[in-house]
């Protein structure tokens, strides 16, 4: 009887998830790949290499943003509006600073130390019905309730998601990543798997390839690929390089079809693990972190914020292993 329970949970198990689910939207299961040259390079130097290579002054826009108080484009509107202070004495645009400086941001000082201490990173699987925010007036569920505490900084989200829309986002301690991820200039994909009621005909997936123009300009996918589906609904493999708010659901109603499912499952070489299920995070290890900062050509935060030891959300399942590395260290597909 026992045996019998046993498999018939197991059975129920596999059936959680339909079958017409395509591969794309159950996460990536594939195993970290050997470093890069320049990566492994990296790992061998010394801590005293590292510093010494690291600069002795930065702009002040990017030291704040390092030590986690927003991004760089924030941090430039702080300086802009004469709320940063430096030595006592506004501060300026452009202005550099180094580790003889005060630095003022309203009564919080912020110290300027040159280390090779890594910034933290965490992946989160979004579920539908949480909003990307701290304040709503709606009283909605926001993802920064599931967040692990952290002292000195705070967490930065790297990218938005829809209030419907799920999956992949990640989060860091670094002004610097964020915008290193984010910012338009370096056209950094963004991978989605869409569920539409309907059928697009190749003219229609031509069309998406080429560019749609939206009422914010034009919009285009790298890459509109079928992947099934059942019925009414069909999966879509997309990928685009931009961020513009909502624009893989208006690409698809300029064609006349309705989202129904949208998950993002990739920003860059990040893919959402396969086994961290919604509403869970897990934090990316040093190996791992080193080579996204590797891909984005970005160096070790000069700000140092508290970091923790890696872990787990805690309602993450401690019996399960954890989940496939998240990081691929390709150094080609970042801007095509």
């Amino acid at each position: 009887m026992a045996t019998a329970r046993k498999s018939a949970k197991k059975k129920s198990a596999r059936r959680s998830k339909p079958q017409s689910t395509p591969k794309i939207a159950r996460g990536s299961r594939k195993p970290l790949r050997p470093p890069t040259k320049r990566a492994a390079k990296k790992a061998t130097e010394t801590p005293a290499q590292k510093t010494s290579q690291l600069p002795k002054s930065q702009k002040l826009q990017k030291v704040l943003a390092q030590s986690g108080l927003g991004s760089r484009r924030a941090m430039e509107e702080l300086i802009k509006e004469g709320k940063v202070k430096v030595n006592e004495e506004v501060a300026v645009l452009g202005q550099r600073v180094t580790t003889e400086d005060l630095i003022q941001v309203g009564r919080r000082r912020i110290q300027f130390r040159i280390t090779t201490r890594l910034p933290r990173v965490i992946l989160y699987h979004k579920p539908e019905g949480e909003i990307v925010s701290r304040e709503d007036p709606k009283e909605r569920t926001s993802v920064f309730e599931k967040l692990p505490a952290i002292r000195n900084a705070k967490w930065l989200a790297i990218g938005r998601l829809d209030f419907n829309t799920c999956g992949l986002l990640i989060f860091t301690t670094s002004g610097e990543l964020a915008n290193r991820l984010m910012h338009p200039r370096f056209e950094v994909e963004r991978e989605y798997a869409v569920r539409i009621f309907g059928e697009l005909s190749k003219d229609e997936i031509a069309r998406l390839r080429s560019g749609v123009r939206l009422s914010d300009g034009v919009a285009k996918f790298e890459t509109v690929e079928p992947q099934g589906g059942e019925g009414r609904n069909h999966w879509y493999r997309v990928i685009v390089k931009e961020g513009r708010n909502r624009l893989v659901r208006r690409m698809f109603e300029a064609l006349g079809y309705q989202v129904s499912r949208l998950m993002r499952v990739r920003l860059g070489i990040v893919s959402l693990p396969a086994s961290l299920r919604r509403g869970n995070w897990v934090e990316l290890k040093e190996s791992e972190i080193r080579n996204l900062l590797d891909w984005v050509g970005s160096v070790p935060p000069v700000v140092s914020p508290y970091r923790e030891p890696a872990r787990k959300s805690p309602a993450a399942n401690k019996k399960t292993k954890s989940p496939p590395a998240r990081v691929s260290s390709q150094t080609k597909g970042k801007s095509g």
